[in-house]
Formats: structure tokens, C-alpha cells, sequence
């Protein structure tokens, strides 16, 4: 299963240069998504008001603080990073040295990737790496399991099953695969990391759906939005 998670990210990550450098970076950050998260609640105020708002606003913060936390105890950082002390972390492709064929630690590696060309070469290494990274994402060290993607689908999942519109779930699914994918190009996650952060997000986000119907008193699968696609 590692080899071929490990052959998947190879075929995923890929050098597209300065560009796409920079777009990818720009996806995997969060001011770029604030015009999605403002259409996410005008939707929900639209649909359910101001105490509908509220309520969700409250839930999807605890719902992302909850999924990220989660994430962390696979990393032992955050408040529940401590659960799990005998885990071993699994290390992000940027610095997994069976990736470059190099025999040395994955610290060693995280502190070559932070060298110039010009130190690496004095160091006795080309610079020539296997797994694509901009400069600016070398950080961290472990990836699994990502919070990335299991904040990003608590927040589609949730959303979608609220506002219920077609067009809206088809925009939302597709931004959580971009993000997903962004951290692929940036070398930061292997696919099973998404995945499993994938899962935690989609359990957080029924979770979160169903104390929401239970509290506003309505089952958002039985009472369609008027303005939904199809409805007149």
C-alpha cells in the first residue's frame, strides 16, 4: 500500500515552474477562499436567517477546530497531539529520503531542502530533486493525517448538506479537490493522507449536519430550498 501511495505522489507531483508555483501556493493558503467562505453564509443566511446563520457559523467552527485537532493527534501536535504517544508520525514526501534515493535521516533532509544551490552543492548534493517543492512549503514534518483535507471537507460536506444547491455542491466539492491536490503539487501530503483526512472531515461534517437539523428542527433532506435548481 506505501509503495503505491508513494508511486501515485510521484505521478501527482509534478515541477510546473514559477507559475504554477505560486498558484498552487495561493490554493493551499486561505486568504484566496474567503470570497467561498462569505457566499457559504450569505447562502445560509438566505436560506435559514440569522439565527440559521449563527448556528451554522458556530458548529462549522467547532466542526474545523475539532477535525483539525483530530488530524493532529496522527502528528502529536495541537491539543490532542498527546493521545497517541507510541504512533509513529509518517513524514511528508518533501522529506522522505526513499524518494531521492538518499540514505540519509528525514532531518537531514528537512535541512537540505532549506539549503541554497549554491550550499547544497558545497555540501556535495546536485539540488536535483525527485519530489518538486517551492521554497516556500518547505514546512513541517509529518503529513498524515492531513488537516488540510480534513477541514476543508468537514466545511464542504457540511456546507453542501445545508444550502442544497446543485450548482453550489458541484463549486464546493471541486474547490475541496483543488486544495487537496495543491498539497500533492507543494510535496506536503501523499494521496492516503488526503484520504484519511478526507474521512475524519466527512464524519465531522454529517456530525455537524445532523446537530444542526436537530436544533433548527428540520430535516434539510425533506424540505428543499424553494430556490433550489429544479424548484419553481
Amino acid at each position: 500500500m506505501l509503495n503505491l501511495d508513494e508511486r501515485l505522489f510521484l505521478a501527482l507531483n509534478f515541477d510546473g515552474g514559477p507559475t504554477w508555483d505560486r498558484i498552487m501556493l495561493l490554493l493551499s493558503g486561505t486568504a484566496m477562499w474567503i470570497p467561498l467562505y462569505a457566499l457559504i453564509l450569505w447562502l445560509v443566511w438566505r436560506r435559514n436567517g440569522w439565527r440559521g446563520m449563527l448556528l451554522f457559523l458556530v458548529l462549522m467552527a467547532a466542526a474545523v477546530a475539532l477535525a483539525d485537532m483530530v488530524a493532529g493527534i496522527f502528528k502529536h501536535n495541537g491539543l490532542l497531539g498527546g493521545l497517541l504517544p507510541d504512533l509513529e508520525p509518517r513524514w511528508r514526501p518533501m522529506f522522505t529520503p526513499a524518494l531521492e534515493g538518499l540514505d540519509v535521516t528525514p532531518d537531514s533532509l528537512r535541512v537540505l531542502r532549506r539549503l541554497s544551490p549554491e550550499a547544497l552543492a558545497a555540501a556535495g548534493y546536485s539540488g536535483e530533486w525527485t519530489v518538486h517543492v517551492p521554497v516556500e512549503a518547505v514546512s513541517g514534518r509529518y503529513g498524515t493525517v492531513s488537516a488540510h483535507a480534513a477541514t476543508i471537507v468537514t466545511l464542504a460536506l457540511f456546507s453542501a448538506r445545508v444550502i442544497r444547491r446543485r450548482w453550489f455542491s458541484i463549486v464546493v466539492a471541486s474547490c475541496a479537490l483543488v486544495i487537496c491536490y495543491s498539497r500533492i503539487y507543494l510535496g506536503k501530503h501523499f494521496p492516503m493522507d488526503l484520504v484519511w483526512g478526507a474521512c475524519v472531515g466527512a464524519l465531522l461534517g454529517w456530525a455537524a449536519c445532523a446537530v444542526y437539523r436537530r436544533l433548527t428542527g428540520r430535516e434539510a433532506d425533506t424540505h428543499p430550498d424553494p430556490g433550489a435548481d429544479g424548484q419553481k
